[in-house]
């Protein structure tokens, strides 16, 4: 087998969020190509799951595969979000929250946190959230589209979903195989490598049959069946940084009835922290945490103590070391999901960073072959974007002001990646923050966490000094008030649900 084999046979081992999302977008291939797809998974392996908050670029990824916002929400017992809540991470008893849209919008050319900075030193009181229309409606559990209103003189909603993800793999699965994506049902014994190119030819299943391929997806989650046990790889560990190495996951009732709030729930504990997940009538709720500080039996005790109600599943011990593959692309296996690598669900990055492995995949490839320049470019580019998550996650360790648990003075104490020591200091300096090229995370994003957990603006740009005041204040006024309005106006986030998508009970 030869990288100039044109690719006519695609195989993606194991199914999952990661695999169905992948078949989704690869069954289009099928439309004036001849391309056949295989995906083959075994209702033996469990999947992980964990992966049920996503992040905006994630309603585009549906919308390019002409779903039905309506249908699959109601299939996934999905809710909306606006953004994620964060408890206890610059200091116990404190929360904030990380919205999807931005603080207000440039003025002047100057970026609103630092205009927001010059009126606050001149006497503004008013916190910087009021001029961000996500963090207000997610505080008022309230909830809309902006095209349920549809007035330019309003600002838009940015919003993303909450998912159940092995629902969310089934209804991909759907429209996969309507595509005519083939799934095969059994659990594979054997890979087998092209002896001259030490391309992966074929895998065998337990049963006997095999299934050659010119390209392989490896969806097989954490044990990395293809890129790693296959092609040995490598893993690069970042548990220097993210320490967190295990977590408990447990899905349970509102037993009080109140309806979902529109925002993911981050909430720090001594050695780790807890994720809430709401969706229509259940939460998702997971302990991330770090066995160096912290046995399984006291994680598991601090996640039941800490639930919205009744448990509705055993838990599920989930084990982890957090970096990546040393490759994401190798020879002919690209891996996707859990068999590239790991970073904990604090940013709800997981779906993503499987959204953006198939984009990139989907943009470099061509049907008449595999080229060494694709496979480096697609690595140099996802490793890129692994990095900049990496130092974001990390920010919200580091940037802290807790010393109650040996956990937290290790965060708070330890050396960090001079990307992110760069990033802090100039945002300390005088806010100033740099989004490099496609950077996922936002000058919001970072100016939300740094803020919330403590790390305090010493400035502005000076070009801040240069607007004029009155006019400008009379522009913030306006702002304040288009987001009042709109968050006064939009209903409920539950009874949103009810009216737009609403999910049947599930036993």
């Amino acid at each position: 087998m030869s990288r100039n084999k044109p690719i006519e046979h695609i195989v993606i081992v194991g199914g999952g969020t990661a695999g169905w999302m992948a078949a989704a977008v690869l069954s289009r291939l099928r439309d004036g190509n001849k391309v056949d797809i295989t995906l083959i998974e075994s209702e033996a392996i469990g999947t992980v799951g964990v992966g049920e908050a996503t992040i905006p670029p994630f309603v585009e990824f549906n919308q390019l595969l002409g779903v039905d916002e309506r249908e699959m929400l109601a299939a996934s017992q999905g809710s909306f979000k606006l953004g994620i809540q964060f408890v206890n991470w610059g200091n116990v008893g404190e929360s904030y929250i990380h919205p999807f849209g931005a603080y207000g919008y440039q003025m002047g050319g100057v970026s609103f946190h630092h205009v927001w900075h010059k009126f606050r030193e001149s006497g503004d009181n008013r916190p910087i959230q009021v001029f961000n229309l996500e963090t207000m409606a997610a505080h008022f559990g309230k909830f809309a589209r902006t095209e349920d209103y549809a007035r330019d003189d309003l600002p838009p909603v940015n919003y993303a979903y909450h998912l159940d993800a092995g629902r969310y793999a089934r209804f991909l699965r759907k429209y996969a195989e309507q595509r005519g994506v083939v799934r095969q049902e059994g659990r594979i014994a054997d890979v087998s490598l092209d002896p001259e190119s030490g391309f992966v030819s074929s895998v065998t299943l337990e049963d006997g049959k095999q299934f050659a391929g010119d390209l392989f997806i490896d969806c097989s989650g954490f044990r990395g069946l293809l890129i790693e046990q296959a092609l040995k790889t490598g893993y690069e560990d970042w548990t220097h940084w993210l320490p967190c190495d295990r977590a408990v996951a447990l899905p349970c009732n509102r037993d009080d009835g109140s309806p979902p709030p529109p925002y993911t729930r981050a909430t720090a504990h001594p050695a780790g922290w807890q994720w809430q997940v709401p969706l229509q009538h259940r939460n998702g709720n997971g302990h991330v945490y770090c066995s160096q500080f912290m046995s399984d039996d006291e994680a598991h005790d601090i996640l039941v103590g800490n639930l919205a109600g009744k448990p509705t599943a055993d838990p599920n011990l989930l084990r982890f070391v957090t970096g990546h593959r040393k490759k994401f692309w190798n020879k002919n296996v690209v891996a996707l999901g859990l068999s590239a690598g790991f970073m904990e669900p604090l940013e709800s990055t997981s779906i993503h960073l499987i959204n953006t492995g198939i984009n990139k995949l989907i943009s470099v490839l061509s049907l008449n072959g595999i080229t060494q320049t694709q496979e480096d470019a697609f690595n140099r580019l996802t490793l890129k974007e692994y990095t900049r998550i990496r130092d974001f996650l990390i920010l919200h360790y580091n940037a802290t002001s807790r010393d109650d648990s040996e956990f937290w003075n290790y965060c708070r104490t330890m050396s960090v990646p001079d990307t992110l020591t760069e990033k802090i200091e100039l945002f300390k300096r005088n806010g100033q923050i740099f989004r490099e090229e496609d950077e996922l995370f936002t000058e919001t994003s970072w100016a939300a966490v740094m803020m919330g957990q403590g790390v305090a603006m010493g400035g502005h740009n000076a070009m801040a000094d240069t607007l004029n005041p009155a006019k400008t204040r009379k522009e913030l006024d306006e702002m304040e008030k288009s987001i009042r309005f709109v968050v006064q106006h939009m209903p409920g986030h539950g009874d949103y649900l009810k009216r737009y998508c609403p999910a049947p009970m599930i036993g």
